[in-house]
């Protein structure tokens, strides 16, 4: 007898772990329910779609060889029958049952199953603010969430637009406003950009960064309500630090899982609010799996349950389940919260712990911020990175990453990611046999001279202050000298502007040290601090006992300068 599998959901667990069944097992009877019209699509592509890249939004539902993956798609060619416009209302554990409704008709109608599958995702936050419902005010979700945003910004010659939060999905809609010609303001409650994926000190260089390309950053600032003209359409976003116009705007503020009918049939939800499963993405029903953006995963470093929804997770997900559904497989390891975005020139990416989640687990650590090119200054085309590596200071155990720039940043972060997986220490990192050629990377890579750093820094011979450091010690007027080791024409072309800077290029250091006053700190600095650490070295060795560098130099410095950092 074949065994009945029923899916509610059919975009990303959904459809994988459907694919996947009928392939393990060809006599299994596969059902798909979606509430919506459209099936197995890919959502993260939609601020491409909305930025004219992708020119038509078929193609977020097409294989690669262009068949769109619809009802047919999945009848005809994986055997599957899918039902759209479906709405699961309730489940029956008993009975081994799940009621529906027609999202138009109102018909019911119910499924019998062996094994169900919830991948049922999560749905945008909505805060209970005045004036939410006023007109252009957008969320991207969904397909028809793209199309209607897509088409009202078409109908448009000029658009002032405000996103409201800085996560992912407002850096890539950013972007993409901003490529059409929106007049683009974000708004952030935190303190920086991408605040769960970036420390502060590489969010405010992000920031900066999206400031000088003309997208206004506000952050630590709150939403108080949206006001709207005669005809009921948005024209204001009111904070609590004032008003700003707005012709659109767009909630990026995250995502909640879809918890409801788990709740409500009696099924275990973690202590993240999503629903809770084992290592084999079984819910508190064993004939019951959940994957995807409604349930909570295992954080791999910390042991931690974790909320991080992501399609490519998702996708894991449908295909663990589907092993398991159809004889067994590997289990689910858990994630290490790896993300990658696109701003504009800027690449964005983190994997591991950050500092800031580390210090919070009482993990005693070291960081370091480490600028580089992602191939040879000679070649063209090569760009710069800022690696921020985190690692335990007693066992140099490697812990995360955070990496940004226009460079290439997702070939470094994949290897800190393997790196993770395999629970290396910095020293392991350091010696990784990376491919090398002048088009692809440095001799030394980036990854390998960041690791390299950390292991100077954590055996003592490199003694640095991170920026935010240092700019507290300036708002302190503490008593130190910042000492600019670079040479005239690079302090002409930019520089921090403070009566505590003094230049001394470090060609000359060896000579000049006699007019340093060893009673004093000295923190030293160049570009991207390599001079910097040289610096270091060398006034220790003259007999200065209090001298450190900046973490990464004048590049990862956060806050202004005479002249512009990045273009």
């Amino acid at each position: 007898m074949s065994k009945k599998v029923l899916i509610i959901g059919g975009v990303a667990t959904g459809g994988k772990a459907a694919a996947r069944i009928v392939r393990r097992d060809p006599e299994a009877e596969v059902t798909i329910i979606e509430k919506g019209n459209i099936i197995s699509y890919g959502a993260c592509g939609l601020p491409y779609f909305i930025s004219d890249v992708v020119k038509d939004h078929r193609e977020l539902m097409s294989t690669p060889i262009g068949v769109i993956r619809d009802e047919n798609f999945f009848k005809n060619v994986k055997g599957v029958t899918v039902y759209t416009k479906t709405r699961a209302e309730e489940i029956d554990r008993e009975k081994k049952l799940v009621k529906t409704k027609h999202t138009e008709t109102g018909a019911i109608k119910e499924f019998s199953y062996d094994k169900l599958v919830l991948a049922v995702g999560g749905s945008p936050v909505v805060p209970p603010l005045k004036g939410i419902n006023l007109n252009n005010i957008y969320q991207l979700k969904t397909i028809e969430d793209g199309i209607a945003l897509k088409n009202y910004l078409q109908s448009r010659k000029t658009t002032k637009a405000v996103i409201v939060g800085a996560g992912l999905i407002g850096m890539e809609m950013a972007e993409a406003l901003n490529l059409l010609g929106a007049e683009v303001t974000v708004i952030e409650m935190l303190g920086w950009i991408l605040p769960t994926i970036l420390d502060k000190d590489l969010g405010l260089i992000v920031g900066r960064y999206l400031q000088g390309k003309g997208i206004t950053v506000r952050t630590s600032e709150k939403v108080l309500r949206f006001e709207g003209d005669r005809q009921g359409a948005v024209k204001k976003v009111v904070t609590e630090k004032g008003q700003i116009g707005a012709d659109v705007v767009l909630l990026s503020i995250g995502v909640r899982p879809n918890v409801e009918l788990a709740r409500k049939a009696g099924l275990a939800i973690g202590e993240t609010g999503a629903i809770a499963v084992n290592e084999f993405l079984q819910t508190s029903d064993p004939d019951i799996y959940a994957g995807g953006d409604c349930v909570e995963n295992t954080h791999r470093l910390s042991g931690k349950k974790v909320y991080t929804p992501l399609g490519s997770t998702a996708n894991k997900h449908g295909r663990i389940i589907a092993d398991q559904i159809t004889g067994g497989g590997p289990s689910f390891p858990g994630v290490l919260g790896t993300a990658i975005c696109k701003v504009l020139d800027f690449n964005v990416a983190k994997t591991g712990l950050s500092e800031t989640e580390a210090i919070s687990q009482g993990i005693d650590i070291e960081t370091i911020l480490c600028p580089g090119q992602d191939r040879p200054h000679y070649y063209p085309g090569n760009a710069t990175i800022i690696i921020k590596l985190v690692a335990e200071k007693k066992t140099h155990r490697l812990l995360g990453a955070q990496i940004v720039g226009p460079g290439d940043v997702s070939k470094r972060l994949d290897i800190v990611v393997t790196a993770l997986s395999f629970g290396s220490t910095i020293e392991g990192l350091a010696t990784l046999d990376l491919a090398y050629a002048p088009p692809f990377s440095s001799a030394m890579d980036a990854i390998i001279t960041a690791a390299h750093v950390m292991e100077n820094k954590l055996n003592g011979l490199a003694k640095s202050l991170s920026p935010l450091a240092v700019q507290e010690k300036m708002a302190r007027d503490d008593d130190f000298i910042l000492l600019d080791v670079r040479s005239l024409p690079e302090y002409e072309a930019i520089r921090i502007q403070d009566p505590k800077v003094r230049l001394s290029p470090l060609g000359k250091l060896r000579g000049d040290y006699k007019n340093l006053p060893r009673d004093k700190e000295i923190i030293t600095f160049c570009k991207v601090s390599l001079r910097g650490y040289e610096a270091q070295r060398i006034l220790e060795a003259q007999g200065f006992k209090n001298v450190k560098f900046i973490d990464g130099g004048i590049v990862s410095w956060p806050f202004e300068t005479i002249g512009k950092v990045w273009r």
